[in-house]
């Protein structure tokens, strides 16, 4: 094809040379700046899914949720100005979670930099090192058939560099995919029927080949561990399978996050968080063995952080972890001797089974519906096969004591935004995990409430927008309760809890996803939730489930206080 002028040539070449290199969803917010590439993208549809949305920041989150589960890198497009700054904060938690984005924005002619022009600012550079790659692409222009072609080759040689460098696959990634930025400059015209004398085609490698295609990320060997000092597993977000068999083979206790991909098998701890506040049980720990993210408890930061404990953090798609600044050593794979549980395990199973029955005693004992029930009946609904979005603040933490027993083998994946934990885009990243994993048995979501409407905007979507089937759980306690139980929450502190931290907000949340025609459903008891969670909806849902915020802290401190308790 020889389009009629530059601008769609660049956007044209660019989006081909992403598509060639695997990309195959494309998340794009409308500008008129980003014209050539929004055209260049439908004109696509049939080689990658395109998704529309009116908010940057969505945008940002849907493309971060997709790239999560589709495990591919994806594309996300907009114009020049604010609305690329509005996609720093998915950058951000794609850099920090090693999640595969390509991040293509539209800019004004560098002419026009300092000029005081219309949606002008400095964009080249503007996500810093949060990407693993920018590069600031000057304007394609007309010219002799050699300019041309020169100009071609080189947009194609970029777009395949960067697509592999977000997928980790060189070696400047240092093997953990995140998000790279292209920064387009892009002059007029900027709709493909414009002409302005460019008269060269865009071929490409024969045979739809990328045009560089790197060789496959080196393998390394497993280091081996010895079996000696007492140690435990902690697998925190995306930690996979690797730390469950690590911890199965070697007899060790698993301390597995929700959303850490291991929280399967026989060696996971359930409560292992209440566990570690028995100071006698946690001081006997010798060795620490930590892969993945660990991100949800503050026990386990203060065992990292013991000079006594030999710390082994383990490499992953988002590098690794070291809060306390105590690993003394840093591995890219580990394995350990095949060996039975001993006395040292069997603790912490027996613990585990004892105190697992009286917490939930305990919640039983409420006699409401608690935050704890709900993430339990949310966890128990997820089938084999299914996916489980779940959002920051409380209910990953409450998900992290109420997980069902999950099977080796059953495909169910757990995931949420845990790169820095934050709670913005977590609609938009849910509905793109559903998007990007279409074969999941199931999709669902838990959130909280203030988490859900920091991001309902992204329950809007236009008519002819992919909806996949999601039911969204939002524990609707009316405000931020995750200070409850933090030194915000003191009673020295009531006077001004609500106002600062408490944030009661009062909204309808029916009316709120009436506006949307999304389904809503309010459910006050354990037995209704679980009925709303028999009977889905399809497409994307709301099962709101009501509960109290001015016990949470009461509540927490009793839950806390279990395993000090006479057993």
């Amino acid at each position: 094809m020889t389009p009629a002028n530059a601008s769609t040539a660049v956007a044209t070449v660019l989006l081909d040379e992403l598509v060639r290199s695997g990309v195959r969803d494309l998340v794009l917010a409308p500008g008129s700046r980003s014209a050539p590439l929004a055209f260049a993208a439908y004109a696509a549809a049939d080689r990658l899914r395109l998704h529309t949305r009116i908010d940057e920041r969505t945008a940002g989150f849907l493309a971060l949720g997709i790239a999560r589960t589709g495990r591919r890198p994806v594309a996300v497009v907009t114009t020049s100005g604010t609305a690329v700054a509005h996609l720093h904060p998915a950058v951000l938690e794609a850099s920090h979670a090693g999640v595969p984005l390509v991040v293509v924005t539209a800019d004004r002619p560098a002419r026009l930099r300092g000029s005081n022009a219309n949606q002008t600012t400095d964009q080249a550079g503007i996500f810093a090192a949060a990407v693993r790659d920018a590069a600031d692409v000057p304007a394609a222009h007309p010219g002799s058939g050699a300019v041309e072609r020169r100009q071609v080759a080189a947009w194609r040689a970029l777009a395949a560099r960067f697509a592999a460098t977000a997928a980790g696959r060189l070696d400047r990634s240092q093997g953990r995919p995140g998000p790279v930025h292209l920064n387009v400059q892009v002059e007029e015209p900027l709709t493909p029927d414009g002409e302005d004398g460019w008269g060269s085609p865009l071929d490409g490698r024969a045979g739809d080949e990328p045009w560089m295609a790197p060789g496959p990320v080196p393998v390394a060997a497993p280091e081996e561990l010895s079996a000696g000092p007492r140690t435990v597993v902690v697998a925190g977000d995306d930690a996979g399978p690797p730390a469950r068999v690590l911890a199965e083979r070697a007899g060790w206790p698993l301390l597995a996050e929700p959303t850490s991909g291991s929280r399967t098998g026989h060696s996971v701890i359930r409560t292992y968080r209440l566990l570690l506040g028995d100071d006698d049980l946690a001081a006997r720990v010798q060795r620490v063995v930590v892969c993945g993210h660990p991100t949800l408890s503050r026990p386990v930061g203060r065992l990292l952080a013991r000079d006594d404990v030999e710390v082994v953090a383990v490499t992953g798609r988002s590098g690794w972890s070291d809060p306390g600044l105590q690993a003394s050593r840093v591995v890219h794979a580990v394995s350990a001797a095949s060996a039975a549980a001993d006395a040292w395990t069997d603790e912490w199973r027996s613990r585990d089974a004892d105190l697992s029955r009286r917490l939930d005693a305990l919640l039983d004992a409420q006699g409401t519906l608690t935050p704890h029930h709900v993430a339990g009946a949310v966890s128990a609904a997820v089938p084999p096969g299914g996916l489980l979005f779940v959002g920051a603040s409380n209910p990953v933490r409450d998900l992290d004591l109420m997980v069902a027993p999950y099977g080796v083998g059953d495909r169910r994946m757990v995931l949420g935004n845990r790169g820095l934990a934050g709670i913005d885009g977590s609609v938009s990243s849910a509905v793109g995990a559903a998007l990007g994993r279409p074969h999941s048995t199931r999709a669902l979501a838990l959130l909280g409430d203030v988490t859900f409407l920091h991001d309902s905007n992204g329950l809007v979507l236009g008519p002819d927008e992919q909806r996949p089937d999601l039911t969204i759980v939002v524990v609707n306690d009316d405000g931020g309760s995750i200070f409850a139980s933090l030194e915000q929450g003191a009673e020295q502190h009531a006077a001004s809890y609500d106002r600062l931290f408490g944030t009661p907000h009062g909204v309808d949340l029916a009316a709120l996803c009436a506006a949307t025609r999304t389904p809503h459903w309010k459910v006050g008891s354990l037995a209704e939730l679980r009925h709303a969670l028999s009977v889905p909806a399809g497409g994307i849902e709301v099962v709101e489930a009501v509960v109290r915020r001015d016990d949470r802290r009461e509540l927490d401190a009793r839950i806390r206080a279990l395993a000090a308790a006479p057993r």
